[in-house]
């Protein structure tokens, strides 16, 4: 619509209320940027936190809130998911929604 304005981070639009935010989740050349809940960005090799408890599929065993996920892999082509590997749960697929950079 041409009658959206920005307001801080986030563009509104008046005649729908939508909004969304203005950064976008690729870079200037093309590549998927992937943040984590703050905002940060995030590339491979990159610990992270895991903000709250988590149930994992196929596993009895939680993921914990403070848990850390070392060496993280990026999902190619996804802004939201990473890979990882806790101490005690391997082979993780986690949204970054959930997750802090270290």
């Amino acid at each position: 619509m041409e009658n959206t304005y920005p307001d801080g981070d986030t563009y509104v639009c008046p005649d729908c209320s939508h909004e969304w935010p203005q950064r976008s989740t690729k870079s200037e050349d093309g590549d998927v940027v992937v943040r984590d809940v703050n905002g940060n960005v995030l590339v491979s090799g990159d610990s992270v936190v895991v903000i709250k408890d988590l149930k994992v599929k196929g596993s009895s065993i939680p993921l914990k809130q403070g848990s850390m996920i070392r060496n993280i892999r990026l999902v190619e082509g996804d802004a939201e998911h990473i890979e990882g590997n806790s101490d005690k749960i391997k082979g993780l697929v986690l949204k970054t929604c959930f997750l802090k950079k270290a």
